[in-house]
């Protein structure tokens, strides 16, 4: 553990990555939610270490429309493969990731610090906690207090008792209906921004009017929205009043499933997932709106089988073929630029 607890004048005006502060300007193309390392098996499966199926050509694609059940799909725990897939995203463009994989998702600070110095990747890791169901029993016993002053230490002193520093607070995670639980954690969550002057990211429950609920919630408790991330939109909103009231809030909209061009979606079989086209639709009207600063993309890999290695996408998917694509679709680069490269830089800027 670290010996000195770094003070937010310190750390103010800096990015704060796996190794140590940065200046901002060397950020780059930054990813704003991604997994690395991650385990995010529903509980059940980790209580009885099911791994399934190992991932083939032959079943990759019935492993994603759940034909096939494997568990282990869900964990990403190789270092090695990790390199080699920052390594090849780095090649096309991309300079930063950040992993929100936080408590209940099996954080490893130590490894993505490996990661990041073999793969010249910049890593910036989240803090706090996850869904409900995913938190340690003894969580529950917690209170608003506890969790606060854990996530200010883990930017602050060092994260999962390492002495390496979390960056960004969340993915916090939240469902519908909204848990007690989870309540607290995202109180913690909005004083130990407040505290600190990281950005804040949220998961939000898989219900339409969810992301605006926990807006309100954070605006009502006087938290930062122009430095608060809604993930997950483009698996949540699916029309454009539910969007613009969300961005009227001055939140950041994030749409973080590029790469997810199937319909189908296994978590929510009522829901239509829109795929990358459908995203850039729904950016470009928001940026017509006057919302160009609120916008951020990803991927939120957390699974093998979007991986390079196996037949997916990979980390370098928005950089080799979005970003192509929105140029055709009438995107500028100043536009473009905003999104990968301001838009991040001021959110992992500690303020």
């Amino acid at each position: 553990m670290a010996n000195n607890r770094q003070s937010r004048d310190e750390i103010r005006g800096k990015v704060q990555t796996v190794n140590g502060l940065i200046a901002p300007e060397t950020l780059g193309k930054t990813l704003l939610h991604e997994h690395i390392l991650v385990d995010i098996r529903m509980p059940v499966w980790k209580c009885q270490e099911q791994v399934g199926e190992t991932i083939t050509l032959d079943n990759r694609f019935a492993i994603d429309y759940c034909e096939i059940t494997a568990p282990g799909n869900y964990l990403l725990n190789k270092t090695d493969v990790a390199i080699d897939e920052l390594r090849k995203m780095y090649d096309v463009g991309g300079r930063t990731v950040v992993d929100v994989s936080c408590g209940g998702l099996h954080p490893n600070p130590v490894e993505l610090k490996k990661i990041s110095q073999k793969s010249g990747v910049n890593i910036v890791l989240g803090c706090g906690y996850y869904v409900d169901e995913y938190q340690d029993i003894k969580n529950h016993d917690k209170s608003i207090h506890d969790f606060t002053q854990e996530i200010i230490d883990q930017i602050q002193f060092g994260a999962w008792g390492t002495e390496i520093r979390a960056g960004i607070i969340g993915e916090i995670g939240c469902q519908s209906p909204w848990t007690d639980l989870e309540k607290r954690v995202m109180f913690a969550a909005i004083q130990a921004q407040s505290h600190t002057g990281a950005a804040l990211s949220i998961h939000p429950g898989r219900d339409p009017d969810q992301p605006i609920e926990v807006a309100n919630f954070l605006k009502k408790e006087n938290a930062d929205l122009n430095r608060a991330i809604m993930s997950h939109v483009d698996r949540t909103i699916f029309d454009d009043d539910r969007l613009f009231a969300l961005a009227d809030t001055g939140i950041v909209v994030e749409f973080d499933l590029f790469g997810m061009e199937s319909s189908f979606y296994k978590y929510n079989l009522d829901v239509d997932m829109p795929n990358d086209a459908v995203r850039l639709r729904s950016i470009r009207s928001l940026i017509e709106r006057g919302h160009l600063h609120q916008i951020a993309i990803s991927h939120d890999i957390c699974s093998k089988t979007r991986l390079g290695c196996n037949g997916g996408h990979g980390y370098g998917h928005i950089f080799r073929n979005i970003v192509p694509m929105m140029l055709r679709r009438g995107f500028n680069e100043d536009e473009i630029d905003t999104i990968l490269v301001q838009t991040p830089k001021r959110l992992l800027t500690i303020v």
